[in-house]
């Protein structure tokens, strides 16, 4: 399970991280069109990039490594992995654990 979740999660990421860069390069082009101001613009697309880059790095470099781990550094890495999976949890593609699943 935890694999299939990783996997999950770094499509959904990948994808949350092209959406930042999509949007806040429409709106840092036309400002006015969404009515915010072009430093706003610049800003916010910034930080939703910054954002999304960081749920990759945070999967990527300190999460999937642990995995499988033993002890606590295995036990935190599916706790952290859980916990970014949880707002996805109704996604469609969600990898919902099985009966009797115990990875």
């Amino acid at each position: 399970m935890t694999a299939a979740l990783a996997d999950f999660l770094r499509a959904r990421f990948a994808e949350e991280l092209e959406k930042a860069r999509y949007a806040g390069g429409v709106v840092a082009k036309d400002p006015d069109r969404f009515g915010v101001r072009p430093e706003d613009a610049a800003a916010h697309a910034r930080f939703t990039i910054a954002a999304a880059e960081v749920h990759l790095a945070l999967l990527e470099d300190t999460v999937v490594p642990n995995l499988g781990a033993e002890g606590a550094a295995g036990l935190t890495a599916e706790y952290q992995l859980r916990l970014l999976a949880a707002p996805y949890m109704e996604h469609r593609a969600y990898p919902h654990d099985e009966p009797g699943d115990v990875t």
